[in-house]
């Protein structure tokens, strides 16, 4: 089977074919440390790990490099309302965005390079622009000539003609630093200092970098002039990669990426989720109302493509839904014993592995993937409820845990992980699905006739049992067991 991926500079599907046979060379344009993280950056963080543990389970060595922006207006004001610094501020959600991936299972990147820790690459970049041609100093500043580089707009599809002011991404509309510009689409790779503002010495004067030029040099720094995979949300298409791949183009000759990769925006009634516009739930507030797992499973359902809608019934699916994969994850330690499971891990059941490699390999199609994971898992559970009611299953033990090591393997490649120690006692002392299902149906007919005291009593019965009741619109309730 081949892989392949949706290539945003090519507009179509590919087959992925690494520069240097079984190895992969990726980067991640990762946050501006100003602020705790938002379920927008989990999707983003999350996707791009996912895709990274999949190559690597497919036999690629991958090394995975995620920046971290250090340098920026939205820090510097952070700073000043809380009479703090720059470093501090950064520090301090820096270590935030380590607690809240580490709680959604995100791994560790190979490195995390900051702007502030590549400055000599970085001033070395604008240099070389400089000498080219593609880049010149203007009272202090220094600007990239976009008319300079005949291939800008071919990731973004935008031409040259329609850019106007405002177009780095950072300014407004009516650009203080027009004036200062040969072209009004020109961006600043290196900005001059400003009173009362964190600088450094440079052949242009004390400034400090443009936020483009940052990821060009740590790509350049940690992975070389020509890398596999260059990923990150949708919305940084343009300008902030669209100018990566003019300033690092124009100085080394050869291409920047082979393959860009965009994930879709978190939408929150129809609007992209972002602190701007003040709709945004911070991961550590989310999962304070639902555990990490089930957050993991609603991004990973989506396709990474496509934007995905934040609701309370999504949340409460996803909640369901991880119910099932993990009672399907904890199967074997809860019934291994009683099955004499062997400790020699068996052989993986192919016929799954390979529906499920089917579906990953069209473009990380994660949620075909998933598919194939609840199938396994409805049948350990259905295996698991025979076990308990009537002493019995219908597959062999030696099935079942080859179902049961397949399901865990292949959930792994997803990051997706039961928690052994919430292991509760077999059902055998509380209800099964079928019993709750019941109850649920005698609580809908009660509120049908208006008898709310026996609907409250059923709620409470089920509470009591460890049943929690989520209603919904359309007089839909879903459950979860708490």
């Amino acid at each position: 089977m081949t892989l392949t991926v949706y290539n945003t500079l090519t507009r179509k599907k590919e087959p992925f074919t690494p520069i240097e046979e079984g190895k992969v060379r990726m980067y991640c344009c990762g946050i501006t440390v100003y602020d705790y993280c938002h379920l927008g950056h989990a999707r983003t963080c999350m996707v791009w790990d996912v895709v990274r543990q999949y190559l690597q389970w497919r036999g690629h060595d991958v090394t995975y490099i995620q920046n971290f922006t250090d340098i920026d207006d939205k820090i510097l004001n952070r700073a000043r309302k809380e009479n703090s610094t720059m470093e501090a501020v950064s520090e301090r959600f820096i270590e935030a965005y380590f607690e809240d991936m580490e709680r959604l299972g995100v791994q560790k990147a190979d490195a995390y390079p900051r702007a502030t820790h590549t400055l000599n690459g970085i001033q070395r970049l604008v240099s070389e622009l400089e000498a080219k041609g593609y880049a010149y100093a203007s009272e202090g500043d220094v600007y990239y000539n976009v008319r300079q580089f005949k291939g800008y707009g071919k990731l973004s599809g935008r031409k040259l003609e329609d850019l106007q002011a405002g177009a780095s991404g950072r300014v407004t509309v009516e650009d203080p630093e027009a004036s200062k510009k040969k072209d009004p689409a020109d961006f600043a790779v290196w900005k001059a200092a400003k009173p009362g503002e964190p600088a450094w010495d440079s052949p242009w004067g004390k400034g400090r970098p443009g936020w483009h030029i940052e990821c060009s040099a740590m790509v350049r720094e940690r992975l070389g002039e020509t890398i596999d995979i260059h990923v990150g949300g949708s919305d940084l298409i343009f300008p902030h990669h669209e100018n990566e791949i003019a300033q690092s183009e124009a100085a080394t000759g050869h291409p920047l990426a082979r393959y860009w990769l965009h994930n879709g925006m978190v939408k929150v009634g129809g609007e992209k989720m972002s602190k701007s516009l003040g709709n945004f739930t911070t991961i550590r507030d989310l999962l304070e109302k639902i555990e990490p797992m089930a957050v993991r499973l609603f991004i990973l359902q989506a396709h990474y493509r496509k934007p995905v809608d934040f609701t309370d019934e999504a949340l409460a699916a996803a909640t369901n839904g991880w119910q099932t994969l993990s009672e399907g994850l904890l199967f074997g330690f809860q019934h291994g014993e009683r099955l004499g499971f062997k400790r020699d891990m068996p052989e993986l059941l192919p016929e799954f592995v390979q529906r499920f490699q089917a579906a990953v390999d069209d473009d990380f199609n994660f949620a075909g993937g998933l598919a194939v994971l609840f199938e396994i898992a409805k049948e350990l559970r259905k295996e698991g409820n025979l076990l308990v009611h009537q002493g019995t299953t219908e597959n062999s033990s030696d099935e079942l845990q080859r179902q049961w090591y397949t399901l865990r393997t292949l959930a792994h490649v997803l990051g997706l992980e039961a928690d052994i120690n919430q292991l509760k006692p077999e059902q055998s002392d509380g209800l099964d699905d079928g019993e709750i299902e019941a109850l649920i149906e005698q609580r809908k007919e009660a509120r049908k006739n208006k008898n709310f005291a026996e609907s409250d009593r059923i709620r409470d019965e089920l509470k009591e049992q460890g049943i929690i009741l989520v209603d919904q619109a359309g007089g839909v309730t879903s459950w979860h067991r708490g």
